[in-house]
């Protein structure tokens, strides 16, 4: 369990610098990266503004170059780590590529996929939520509070 926290903190602190990279390009604070056996495969933030794409989401960046760098569309054998809970649209993704673990930072109440269905992944896939929940909410919110100012 414990070795289990450290690799969970490790990967999640590589997503939050794609959503810093994401908070410096004034996109919303979102990364995201697929790991497989150790190493990242993937990796993703929020380029909706950027590419003036809607579904430009983070999760769905990583996934793309995960499904690249293996040469398949399916990734039971990866986990993805995303700062914030994701949306309803990176959930169906998730789903369809048949991720095996999914872990995320901060909660999202008015956007994430939970709010919705809490049954839209894969059935064998686990989740695992709140690793560094404090970082991540924070940089969530400095990045609205400076649309605020």
């Amino acid at each position: 369990m414990e070795q289990q926290t450290e690799q969970d903190e490790r990967f999640m602190r590589q997503a939050l610098n794609e959503a810093r990279k994401a908070f410096d390009e004034q996109e919303v604070p979102i990364g995201a990266v697929v790991v497989a056996e150790g190493r990242v495969i993937g990796r993703g933030r929020n380029l909706v503004e950027t590419l003036g794409d809607p579904t430009a989401h983070a999760e769905m960046q990583a996934l793309t170059a995960a499904t690249a760098t293996l040469g398949g569309k399916y990734l039971p054998q990866c986990t993805l780590y995303v700062t914030v809970e994701p949306c309803i649209m990176c959930a169906g993704a998730i789903a369809w590529a048949q991720i095996g673990r999914v872990v995320w930072g901060a909660d999202d109440p008015k956007k994430g996929y939970r709010r919705y269905s809490e049954e839209v992944f894969h059935p064998k896939t686990t989740i695992g939520r709140g690793v560094l929940r404090e970082e991540c909410e924070a940089l969530m919110g400095a990045f609205f509070a400076s649309l605020r100012e």
